[in-house]
């Protein structure tokens, strides 16, 4: 197993998140003079992405839209939404969404949760546990990033990192693939990922990327500390500049035909490789 050295502390003391409070998407919109059709929010829909938004007190919901049958089915879990539902039928839910997705009785008009940031999510919550974070270099297909956002929430990841650029939008399409993950896991967009996986090794992680032509598996990776793990875009893989800034390359070994995974299902593979090490001690 690769042995690592710990890097010695920075001599220059973390810089942690003012105590300030955020600033919505929307008031900074205000705030730029942006006309009122970009404050009015996008829908969500499905059940699980629905009901997520509904428990996460960080999102502003505008507008929720139920049939009967589904807010019957939705008390289960919720007993009493906020904001109150208007009842309507399937046909008419439909007229407000894009045409053919399945919303199966639920939407819920939203605006875009506050931006996380990449200090503020890496070094909060307890310091004796180790922490963990996906960066994702420029996936573009909401259906992966999504499968990657419900693995993470299963995994108690602590962040997933995309770039500003080349990365879907947080919007419906998004966060139906994420069944509900798109509210549970932090999302931080950075402008230069290169700088943004700097300053995760400054803040004391290790930066292990996944590359199917690595000399060296998974399995001889130390996957303990502060990890985080970096996928590239599916048939590119890590861009170059990517790849220099992680401290580890690994690949996940696989035998026949196929010889590369997709890239939801390899996130999943390393994040339980990840979560099984740390739980059998």
């Amino acid at each position: 197993m690769t042995q690592r050295k710990y890097p010695a502390p920075s001599s220059q003391p973390l810089i942690r998140p003012a105590d300030k409070p955020k600033l919505h998407p929307a008031d900074l919109a205000r705030r730029r003079g942006q006309s009122k059709p970009e404050l009015e929010g996008f829908w969500l829909y499905g059940l699980h992405a629905v009901v997520a938004a509904l428990r996460n007190p960080e999102r502003k919901k505008l507008q929720f839209l139920a049939t009967s049958s589904a807010l019957e089915s939705l008390s289960a879990q919720i007993k009493t939404p906020e904001p109150a539902p208007e009842i309507k039928d399937s046909q008419q839910i439909a007229r407000f969404l894009p045409a053919g997705v399945v919303h199966q009785g639920l939407a819920l008009r939203v605006l875009p949760l506050p931006e996380a940031g990449l200090e503020e999510v890496c070094i909060s919550g307890d310091e004796r546990k180790p922490r963990l974070v996906v960066v994702l270099d420029q996936l573009t297909d909401p259906q992966n990033v999504g499968a990657i956002l419900r693995s993470c929430a299963a995994f108690g990841v602590n962040a997933v990192i995309l770039t500003g650029h080349h990365a879907p939008p947080a919007t419906g399409v998004l966060a139906k693939a994420a069944s509900g993950a798109l509210d549970m896991v932090p999302v931080v967009r950075v402008v230069n990922l290169a700088r943004a996986m700097e300053q995760l090794a400054e803040l004391g992680y290790w930066r292990v990327g996944l590359d199917s032509e690595a000399p060296q598996a998974i399995a001889d990776i130390d996957l303990s500390g502060n990890l985080a793990l970096v996928l590239g875009a599916e048939g590119s893989g890590l861009r170059q500049l990517t790849a220099r800034k992680c401290d580890f390359l690994g690949r996940i070994p696989a035998s026949g035909q196929l010889a590369s995974l997709n890239v939801s299902n390899a996130a999943a593979i390393i994040l339980y490789e990840v979560t099984r090490r740390r739980t059998s001690g």
